[in-house]
């Protein structure tokens, strides 16, 4: 049965403003005249005749479905196309019917505009009263907005403003800050750029003074360089003030009046660099359509690997692992995406070199990413012969039957450890490097590029995780050295670059033998992102946080490095990716002496095993456990 429910109102209200608006327009353009111009049958006629019309057209554009408590710039543009609609079809009609004779020209235009104002005009008025209905009701309740000061002028700055006009918003913007002060004097909306980064402290003093003091700071450019927002961190902290920041623009929703959710400041937006630019044609050309094959696929890199691959479309992606619940978890991960990929989790040890073997000829991948390793400096010192069984030899056992399979191309994923390593986790992955260098230039079928960074942010073991923890525990945070630095990047960020790389050094022959060193930017002091972390919690470091220092650990130095005295850095084409020259090593000597330094490890020699790769890496100078057993 037919139901008349609140869209048949709206039809009904927006076909009885059609036939006000063609009168009143006849009026406007005829005023007194208009009874001796028109008789009243055609004037009825007419009116009918437009009335049905605008219905139709309204029924199409489906007007009678817009909410007009939340009517908006979109409903305003659905409503210029059903007039301008509407007036068009009108037009024809009497042309067929009158060639335009009968009606005045200017009745047509002088009708769109009175027929906007008709269909718009109730649906601002009518949020207006609901806006200021509940405006009054929640003043009632004690509702109050927050005040809050706006880092950034851009496009998000602008989408939140619009967003607080809503009567229920929970945040008064009382100015804006521009981090280069290019917009100051200027305003979005009605709020004002008042002026640069530099200058906010005497921002909020100004508006302390005028009564208008913030209590919060609210990031709303998404792009801004950590270093910037570290500062940021810091000025708030001394003026007692929270910080936090809006969504990227891509997940707010449409709609100033949709509930703005504020995130807390990340440890990763303390870190974070302006994106760099990818090239993406390059690497949907090196994976779309193709078999990939990801060693350590459910470690942290290796799990990313696997999800920003899986987004270029393989052919096929297999996750081949030797954890049987990293793998799961992937795995699940792959499922619940539902996009119909082909995928295949094969467990399995880089260090079994039959069952590697048979996997690659079971799956033919073209391209390989060899992420699996014992990355954990300190368990890899107690454990030197599992540690480089796993990194030197595994690689070794991945690469030799990348070669024998024919595979396309292998990325060898390496560690600023290996720089003048202090430990055996260090030393084993320059022994991987050096293998797979190696091959490189002995221009084998198989192209192999080695791709090294530094630490990645929030990975399974590393500092950050650490630091979280114990502050869940109430502290205190542990550093081992006051001047312990390292350089951090977002394990996103890190993968990316890592696929930019291999894509850029896929076609390149002479990029041969060349390490692929991603631009970590500045290196960070331990102790200061310890004291960061502890101000992202609301909490004062060393009053409410102790940080207590603990010494080195076994195998560690103050300091990482990402290049070698003999491997000087050159720039490429590519924003964020450097090379470093070769050390040539012959593949048939380098193959006898990892020969040997495999039965070593076999055997869980494990003195042995430091002094051959003491030999083989010169620049590798062991420390704590390692150095004991080397004496």
């Amino acid at each position: 049965m037919f139901r008349f429910n609140r869209a048949h109102v709206v039809l009904v209200h927006d076909t009885i403003m059609a036939a006000l608006s063609f009168v009143a327009a006849l009026y406007l353009r005829l005023g007194d005249d208009l009874p001796a111009y028109w008789h009243r049958g055609d004037l009825v006629l007419a009116t009918g005749m437009f009335s049905v019309l605008a219905a139709l057209v309204f029924l199409s554009q489906k007007l009678y479905r817009g909410v007009w408590r939340y009517a908006s710039v979109r409903d305003l543009m659905a409503l210029t196309r059903a007039a301008t609609l509407t007036i068009l079809l009108f037009m024809a009609v009497l042309f067929l019917v009158t060639r335009l004779d009968a009606l005045p020209r200017a009745v047509l235009v002088i009708n769109w505009f009175t027929l906007m104002a008709l269909l718009g005009a109730p649906r601002l008025i009518y949020r207006s009263f609901k806006d200021r209905r509940l405006a009054t009701k929640l003043l009632a309740l004690g509702h109050r907005r927050i005040p809050v000061l706006l880092v950034g002028v851009g496009d998000e700055a602008e989408l939140f403003i619009r967003a607080t006009r809503a009567a229920d918003a929970e945040y008064n913007p009382v100015g804006l800050v521009s981090e280069r002060g290019a917009r100051v004097g200027r305003n979005i909306h009605g709020v004002d750029v008042l002026g640069s980064m530099d200058e906010i402290v005497t921002v909020i003093e100004d508006l302390r003074r005028r009564k208008l003091a913030p209590q919060r700071l609210i990031i709303t450019d998404h792009r801004l360089d950590g270093s910037v927002v570290r500062e940021l961190l810091d000025h708030a902290d001394r003026l007692g003030l929270p910080v936090a920041r809006i969504p990227r623009l891509t997940d707010l929703k449409d709609g100033p009046s949709d509930k703005l959710t504020l995130r807390p400041i990340a440890v990763e937006d303390l870190l974070g660099r302006p994106q760099n630019v990818l090239d993406r044609g390059a690497m949907e050309a090196m994976i779309t359509g193709r078999r990939v094959l990801v060693t350590g696929a459910g470690g942290s890199i290796g799990s990313e690997l696997v999800r920003q691959v899986a987004g270029f479309a393989p052919s096929q992606l297999v996750l081949f692992d030797a954890g049987e619940f990293n793998l799961y978890a992937i795995d699940m991960e792959l499922a619940g995406r539902g996009d119909g990929m082909d995928w295949q989790p094969v467990l399995g040890d880089v260090r079994d070199a039959a069952r590697v073997r048979s996997v690659m000829a079971q799956f033919k991948p073209e391209v390989v990413f060899h992420a699996a390793a014992l990355k954990h400096v300190p368990m890899v010192e107690y454990n030197p012969d599992e540690g480089v069984l796993t990194n030197a030899i595994g690689t070794r056992i991945v690469a030799d039957a990348c070669v024998d399979a024919g595979v396309r191309l292998m990325v060898q994923i390496s560690t600023d450890k290996a720089v003048n390593p202090t430990n055996v986790m260090g030393a084993s992955k320059r022994l991987a490097e050096t293998y797979a260098q190696a091959l490189d230039l002995a221009g084998t079928g198989t192209r192999f590029v080695t791709v090294r960074f530094g630490n990645v942010l929030g990975s399974t073991g590393s500092v950050v995780p650490l630091f979280q923890r114990q502050l869940a525990e109430g502290g205190p945070l542990t550093v081992t050295h006051p001047d312990m630095t390292r350089y951090f990047m977002t394990i996103r960020e890190a993968v990316e670059l890592v696929l930019q790389a291999s894509a850029f050094g896929l076609d390149k022959p002479d990029l041969r033998g060349k390490i692929f060193v991603l631009d970590m930017g500045k290196p960070v002091r331990i102790v200061d992102l310890a004291r960061q972390l502890i101000r992202l919690t609301g909490l004062r470091p060393e009053i409410d946080v102790k940080i207590v220092y603990t010494g080195l650990r076994p195998g560690e130095k103050l300091f990482e490095e990402i290049f070698h005295g003999a491997e000087p850095p050159l720039p490429t084409e590519c924003k964020g990716i450097l090379v470093a020259e070769p050390r040539a090593v012959d593949v048939v000597e380098l193959g006898r002496s990892l020969d040997a330094l495999e039965n070593m490890c076999r055997a869980h020699r494990r003195d042995e095993v430091i002094a051959a790769i003491r030999e083989l890496v010169p620049e590798y100078v062991p420390s704590g456990r390692a150095l004991t057993a080397a004496q």
